[in-house]
């Protein structure tokens, strides 16, 4: 492969064979590596939803110490190469298409066994991730999302030093299961014996995380108990709190990212912080800490993508995101008309989030979007009880009415699936 163009059809071409749960051909693939993942500073971050804001709260916190800190994460807004990235700066297409060289005859290889076959597109980008941060970029820490789920999933072939399980909720059950235990369980996987363990579950999830953290000998730091959020005030531009955790208290933080999931999100982060200056003697300055908060903004996040008319984009892809963000609407927009446009995946419990988009709504608009498993937008209409909706099948016509209709006391809030989030954005850009 001699162009990016190459590389990405590659592994859009992988995309086929889905998701297969299981450790098997990323041991295989890995081992035939040397064991990259052997060399690296980990921590590992699962949980059903606030995983790419706290690895950002993470990273940028000791960035601002001087500290290069890689990060694998998923899925990407903008480009693949997002989800390889150090010090925020995506891997360079040198090194994207030399590392798919490298990998790419072990793929092939793996695919003629008998015992393992076809790895899958993300166990790929996971291999591409250790081998770039391990032989190539040598940052001082990585931090690594989980994509699904947690004990069998590709990324629990680290060893971290640190393990965050941000919070359990339901999503992706055709695979994890159709309970909260069931999912707990596959989270509570990446607990590693004497890893100490960061998490804001709640609830049966919360113990099932206590119970495996027992087991594992690893030290529970929970969310609500050992560390905790208070005084919290959201502003116009943003949240401020305070923190305090077994190690120190933090006074007047401010982030930008809003809502009140986002002061969780970040606590989690600090809750890493202090730890690891405790444990680890990794210095990093409050002003530093309150710099790097300050900093974080993440695409697709309540990200602010138009002023006339007034547009956020916000992937809310599962029920629990959808409830988070409608506290946050119900919060910020009390006298606004508030206009959501929704797309999502056959995998979700479209019902559900539909019930609580309408709630905030006052005219919704459903639509669709280019990925395979993406609903009609006439499939998500069967859904819907609130009297002012319409049914916009393109995107593009989407954007057209858009900005045809709106006036300055409407907010557009344009949410669900994040694959539907990368579509419309760059629709929107372009």
């Amino acid at each position: 492969m001699n162009t990016i163009q190459e590389v990405f059809d590659w592994l859009q071409g992988l995309l086929k064979f889905g998701i297969k749960p299981g450790l098997e051909r990323m041991e295989w693939m890995l081992e035939k590596l040397n064991h990259p993942e052997r060399r690296l500073k980990t921590i590992h971050v699962a949980g059903t939803n606030g995983k790419g804001s706290t690895i950002e709260y993470l990273a940028q916190m000791l960035m601002e110490a001087e500290q290069e800190i890689g990060t694998f994460t998923s899925p990407h807004v903008s480009d693949v190469k997002d989800r390889i990235a150090v010090n925020g700066k995506a891997i360079s297409d040198d090194d994207f298409i030399s590392i798919a060289n490298k990998i790419r005859p072990l793929v092939e290889e793996l695919e003629t066994t008998t015992d393992y076959g076809q790895a899958t597109e993300f166990e790929v980008m996971t291999v591409m991730a250790l081998e770039y941060f391990a032989k190539v970029a040598y940052p001082d820490i990585v931090i690594i999302e989980a994509g699904l789920g947690g004990r069998l999933d590709s990324t629990n072939v680290i060893y971290p030093m640190l393990t965050i399980i941000t919070n359990v909720s339901s999503d992706h059950t055709d695979i994890l299961g159709d309970t909260i235990e069931a999912i707990a369980s596959e989270k509570a996987g990446i607990i590693k014996s004497g890893v100490p363990i960061i998490t804001g579950a709640t609830g049966e999830a919360l113990e099932i995380i206590e119970e495996t953290a027992k087991k594992k000998r690893a030290k529970c730091y929970r969310y609500g108990h050992e560390f905790t959020s208070k005084n919290g005030v959201s502003k116009l531009d943003g949240e401020q709190f305070d923190f305090q955790s077994p190690f120190l208290t933090k006074e007047a933080l401010f982030i930008q990212m809003k809502g009140k999931h986002q002061i969780e999100n970040a606590s989690f982060a600090l809750m890493a912080l202090d730890y690891l200056y405790f444990f680890f003697g990794l210095t990093v300055e409050l002003d530093d800490v309150k710099s790097g908060l300050r900093t974080v903004a993440i695409k697709g996040r309540f990200e602010q993508v138009s002023e006339r008319p007034l547009i956020f984009l916000d992937g809310a892809h599962n029920e629990h995101a959808v409830a988070r963000l409608s506290e946050t609407i119900a919060n910020r927009f009390q006298t606004e008309d508030i206009h959501v446009i929704f797309a999502a995946l056959e995998t979700k419990n479209v019902k559900q989030m539909i019930e609580r988009l309408e709630k905030v709504a006052d005219r919704l608009t459903l639509t669709s979007f280019t990925h395979p498993k993406a609903l009609s937008a006439d499939e998500l209409e069967s859904h819907v009880t609130l009297e002012n909706y319409e049914v916009i099948p393109n995107i593009e016509n989407v954007i057209d009415s858009l900005y045809q209709n709106s006036d300055d006391s409407t907010v557009t809030i344009i949410t669900g699936s994040l694959y539907f989030i990368s579509e419309i954005r760059s629709v929107l850009q372009s």
